[in-house]
């Protein structure tokens, strides 16, 4: 045990932790009420390196939201619009197509298509937008909808949640994303997202979805109105679902960001809650196999020091995104792949480029520069480290 550790008050925890106990809620909570980060994230840390040594990964990929006409109006939501909005717009199949066509020249290997519930678009679109964009390169990842889209769907195609699944899945869907998680708490998700699906039902589909043998990502939104024993219930309610299914590769903690919403929170987190909510995330989460510090969020320099404080994924080079920079963000568009590597690399991290399901398209293993790559059919993928 370090000096850092012995003389703090999260010392016990750091032993339990490396013991291998799981820790409990009332040790969650006590990590988040700590002022002592860089304990926490000594911890976290030790939890990282423990499960995937010292790589770090990222996935080139595109963003593309469909349409942003949502028959919801989600209080925290900067990106929904009505259709008598003039800044509404919503994008045809073959707009689609163009643009994931655009971006499989510059090499993304996934896809990631979420949108608002549209009041009018049939379910033959969704499923026809999967078919079309497969047919480009049947090595294209399609990472798509919410749970809530799901649901949608699901009322749109007058079909149970697992029948609106296999549907989708049969058209090419791979893996379903984490939005719309927010905080699960009743009081709090009607602050924030009144009229938006319960808790159980976010957690229903992906259990679903599980079941089926498919995977998924899962995500929380923190720093609003809601108090840290609500982010502990909700993390505990995902570790739940992680122990009965082992379907979610990863977790992704989102930053709250305050412009054009209705939330009467004015500043987005500090870095401080930003780093602890990662160790804590990371430290509590002991069946996920990855953290990502999600760098359109936090920007670029506070995700490369959160790969210290238990991340090991700074999510995509994205390419296009509105969700996050309607709402306030401004962090740029895109990340270059070299911009991510570097970023990594920094950090005293070894760059991984991975694919949707975390797993190792290829690795570079060369700390010293831009150099070797080492394809990961040559190193094999069977490590825990990238295992989902």
């Amino acid at each position: 045990m370090n000096l850092i550790i012995q003389k703090s008050e999260l010392s016990d925890l750091y032993s339990k932790v490396e013991r291998g106990e799981r820790i409990d809620d009332k040790d969650a909570l006590r990590l988040f009420e700590t002022k002592d980060l860089h304990a926490l994230g000594t911890i976290a840390n030790l939890v990282a390196q423990r499960m995937n040594a010292n790589r770090a990964s990222y996935i080139i990929n595109r963003y593309i939201n469909y349409s942003n006409y949502c028959i919801l109006s989600c209080q925290f939501c900067a990106f929904a619009r009505k259709k008598r909005d003039a800044d509404g717009f919503q994008h045809s199949i073959e707009e689609m197509v163009q643009k994931a066509r655009e971006a499989l020249s510059v090499g993304i290997t996934e896809l990631h298509i979420v949108g608002g519930l549209h009041p009018s678009l049939p379910f033959s679109y969704y499923t026809g937008m999967l078919k079309a964009l497969k047919e480009l390169d049947p090595r294209l990842q399609l990472k798509c909808f919410t749970a809530i889209e799901i649901l949608h769907l699901a009322w749109l195609a007058r079909k149970t949640v697992q029948e609106t699944l296999e549907e989708l899945r049969d058209a090419g869907l791979e893996s379903l994303t984490g939005g719309g998680a927010e905080i699960f708490r009743k009081e709090v998700r009607s602050a924030i997202a009144k009229g938006k699906e319960s808790a159980a039902e976010y957690l229903d589909v992906h259990r679903t979805w599980h079941r089926m043998g498919g995977r998924s990502t899962c995500t929380m939104l923190f720093g609003h109105v809601e108090s840290l024993a609500d982010r502990v219930q909700h993390l505990a309610l995902l570790r739940q679902l992680q122990d009965e299914t082992r379907g979610f590769c990863g977790f992704v903690p989102l930053p709250y960001q305050p412009d054009n919403n209705r939330i009467p929170a004015p500043h987005r987190p500090t870095g401080f809650d930003c780093l602890r909510t990662i160790a804590v995330s990371r430290i509590y989460l002991d069946n996920f196999d990855h953290i990502t510090a999600y760098w359109v969020g936090l920007g670029l320099k506070l995700a490369q020091v959160a790969l210290s404080c238990g991340a090991d994924d700074l999510h995509g080079t994205i390419l296009e995104e509105h969700i996050f920079h309607m709402a306030g963000a401004t962090t740029p568009q895109l990340q270059t792949e070299t911009e991510m590597v570097k970023a990594i690399r920094e950090a005293g991290r070894i760059p991984v480029q991975r694919n949707t399901f975390y797993e190792p398209i290829r690795i570079h293993d060369d700390l010293a520069g831009v150099g070797t790559i080492t394809p990961s059919s040559e190193v094999g993928t069977s490590s825990h480290a990238f295992d989902c």
